[in-house]
């Protein structure tokens, strides 16, 4: 067991001068190549991966998370393939001006640095990060769950062959050990980091923000809502809440809680547990809801405490509740919302426009699922979480937040 990671710290400063010189030809092409590795090493990547899954309940919710399939690595590589079609975002011209003393004063985009990111059991991240941080010209620092170790190993590995293969520092991409002082130690490294990034459940991101003093840019869990509104088109928010709720349930995209409104409740419920049956997914609902849902003899029924709203299930399983107004609903999104993607399914554009203004949210949504926020969806390639905060970036955290800005000043002997 490693004492500290005081080397792979100071290894990741040593190699920001490298990165940050590489053009940006040659990044597309890094990417390119990293797209093909992961092609060809599908079978060795499924055989490690599947150590990791063995050590996990299929039972627990984040195996899904951690669950790679062939298909899933092609989409690996394809986001990577996508990132290398984006613009580089560093060394963008921002402003420039001549100052009457003669001084040429411009503003351009630089990169962030060395990027420590912090999570769980998503071997995805491991990916998505890599090449992020090498189109922009940052170095990057992970540090995945042990449940992922073997996955996260391989394709750590894979990447920093093709930058060998290229006579490029290998040290632009590390995996730190897994050992929890090494997280403080990451946390807490002023001198070498410059940007601490959380990517997982509530615990890890206020254990974070509670004990870091390198900057944190938050990728926040997922209380996510759909309000059913009294003029919404039935059958399309019963297609809408079904999909953000079962299609993947382990992401922080994916439906907590189904807002109703009283007028459409006894009509919209029977339209909706169709859908629901089928997947079993559970539905801890309210007292009106509950008596709706006893009425039609749903399975898979619980009454709701107060802790089951607010609560991110990552699981087949949502909080649903009834309303009396769009102001009831507003105000229940407010109360418990995580402020991750919010939608509302209506056909009154009056209301849809309250709604969408009233509500704070890195995403909001009119007719159509929360499971839309990701980076790859909203055309940014990849990223590496949902930035639920205000300052930096808010939203799919992808390449074009990953650099700062930096001040160029040229003169010709002028002194003040």
């Amino acid at each position: 067991m490693k004492e500290n990671i005081e080397e792979e710290l100071s290894a990741a400063k040593a190699a920001t001068v490298g990165t940050k010189q590489l053009p940006n030809e040659l990044k597309r092409d890094l990417l390119v190549v990293i797209a093909a590795e992961l092609k060809d090493n599908v079978g060795h990547i499924l055989r490690e991966n599947k150590k990791d899954l063995a050590r996990m309940e299929p039972t627990d919710s984040r195996y899904d998370r951690l669950l790679l399939t062939e298909d899933r690595i092609l989409g690996l590589a394809d986001s990577v393939l996508a990132v290398s079609d984006l613009d580089d975002p560093a060394g963008t011209l921002l402003s420039s001006k001549q100052l009457d003393n003669g001084l040429l004063v411009e503003k351009k985009t630089v990169p962030l640095g060395v990027v420590g990111v912090i999570y769980e059991s998503r071997p995805n991240v491991t990916v998505d990060v890599a090449a992020l941080c090498l189109r922009s010209g940052n170095v990057c620092l992970l540090r995945g769950g042990s449940d992922a170790w073997f996955t996260n190993t391989v394709l750590v590995h894979l990447v920093r062959g093709v930058y060998a293969k290229h006579g490029l520092n290998v040290n632009m991409l590390q995996l730190l050990p897994t050992e929890r002082k090494h997280v403080t130690e990451l946390l807490t490294a002023t001198a070498y980091v410059d940007i601490i990034i959380p990517r997982g459940s509530q615990t890890l991101i206020d254990f974070v923000r509670a004990n870091a003093k390198v900057p944190v840019i938050e990728t926040g869990a997922g209380v996510c809502h759909t309000y059913v509104e009294k003029h919404a088109d039935l059958q399309k928010a019963a297609q809408i809440v079904a999909n953000a709720k079962i299609s993947r349930p382990s992401v922080c995209n994916a439906l907590d809680t189904v807002l109703i409104d009283q007028a459409v409740a006894e009509s919209f419920l029977p339209i909706l547990t169709n859908l629901f049956k089928e997947h079993q997914v559970r539905m801890y609902a309210d007292a009106p809801s509950y008596a709706i849902l006893s009425k039609l003899q749903y399975p898979h029924l619980e009454k709701a405490s107060s802790e089951d709203f607010g609560r991110e299930f990552l699981s087949l399983q949502c909080s649903v509740k009834v309303v009396e107004t769009l102001e009831g609903a507003l105000t229940h999104i407010a109360n418990f919302s995580s402020k991750h993607s919010e939608c509302i399914v209506s056909e009154d554009a009056e209301k849809i426009a309250i709604f969408m203004e009233a509500v704070d949210a890195a995403a909001v949504y009119a007719n159509a699922s929360t499971r839309f926020t990701d980076g790859g969806e909203f055309g940014l390639g990849a990223e590496i979480g949902i930035s639920t905060q205000k300052l930096h970036a808010r939203g799919p955290f992808a390449l074009e937040k990953l650099v700062t800005e930096k001040w160029y000043v040229t003169g010709n002997g002028q002194i003040r």
